[in-house]
C-alpha cells in the first residue's frame, strides 16, 4: 500500500472523531443560536422602535464589516485583557453565534420584506393580532423563501469552523494540524481534511436541493424540469 494511502487511512479515525466531537456540534449550536438571534434583529430592524432598529444596524455593520477570524481573536485573546476569560469552544461558539446571526438577519428581514402587504390585511382581516399574523401568516411563507441562502449560510458555517482551530479549539482541522506536526506530511494530511470537507458540504448541498424541491412542491413554485 503506497505511504500517502496508509497515512490517510490511519488518521481518518482521528479527524472524523474531532469532526463528530467538535465540528458538528460546533455548527449545529453556532447556526441554531445564530439563527434565533438573526430573527430577532430582523423583527428589531423592521419593526422595532428606533432606538432598538439602531442597535441592530449596527451590530449587523460591525459584524459583517470584520472578518470572523478577527471577531474570534478578540474574543478568545482580547477579552481576557477587560477580565473576561473564555473557553476555546464557548469564545468559538460566541463569534460563530454572532457573525451567523447578522448574516442571516439580513436574509430574515428581506424575506419578511418580500411577503407582500396584502397578506397582512388579510390576516388582520381575521381578527389575528400582529403577533399571531407574524406567527401564523408572514413567517411561513418568508421561511419557504429563506431556505435556499440560509442552508447556504449553513454549508459554509461547516467550512468557516476550521477558523476555530486559530483559538485552539481541538476540531477537524487543528486535529489535522497536530498531525501533521508528528508525520511532517502536510501535503496529503491537509488535502484529506480538505476532502472530508468537500464530503459533507456535497452531503448536506444535496439535503438542500431536496429541501428546496420539497418547499417548491407545496409552494406551487417546482418547475417541471427539476
Amino acid at each position: 500500500m503506497p505511504h500517502w494511502l496508509q497515512l490517510m487511512l490511519d488518521s481518518l479515525p482521528t479527524l472524523l472523531w474531532a469532526g463528530l466531537k467538535f465540528t458538528v456540534p460546533l455548527t449545529l449550536l453556532s447556526f441554531t443560536l445564530g439563527l434565533a438571534l438573526g430573527l430577532l434583529t430582523a423583527v428589531a430592524r423592521l419593526f422595532g422602535p428606533m432606538p432598538v432598529a439602531a442597535i441592530a444596524r449596527f451590530y449587523v455593520w460591525i459584524i459583517r464589516g470584520t472578518p470572523l477570524l478577527v471577531q474570534l481573536f478578540v474574543i478568545f485573546y482580547g477579552l481576557p485583557s477587560v477580565g473576561i476569560l473564555l473557553d476555546a469552544f464557548p469564545a468559538a461558539l460566541i463569534g460563530f453565534t454572532l457573525n451567523i446571526g447578522a448574516y442571516t438577519s439580513e436574509i430574515i428581514r428581506a424575506a419578511i420584506s418580500s411577503v407582500p402587504k396584502g397578506q397582512w390585511e388579510a390576516a388582520y382581516s381575521t381578527a389575528m393580532n400582529w403577533s399571531q399574523a407574524m406567527r401564523r401568516t408572514i413567517l411561513p411563507q418568508a421561511g419557504r423563501v429563506s431556505v435556499p441562502p440560509l442552508a447556504n449560510t449553513f454549508i459554509s458555517l461547516v467550512k468557516d469552523t476550521s477558523l476555530a482551530a486559530a483559538i485552539t479549539v481541538p476540531e477537524l482541522f487543528q486535529s489535522a494540524q497536530r498531525i501533521v506536526a508528528t508525520t511532517y506530511e502536510p501535503l496529503i494530511l491537509y488535502i484529506e481534511a480538505a476532502l472530508i470537507y468537500l464530503v459533507m458540504s456535497s452531503v448536506l448541498s444535496h439535503l438542500q436541493s431536496r429541501l428546496e424541491v420539497r418547499f417548491a412542491r407545496y409552494g406551487g413554485m417546482l418547475e417541471a424540469n427539476r
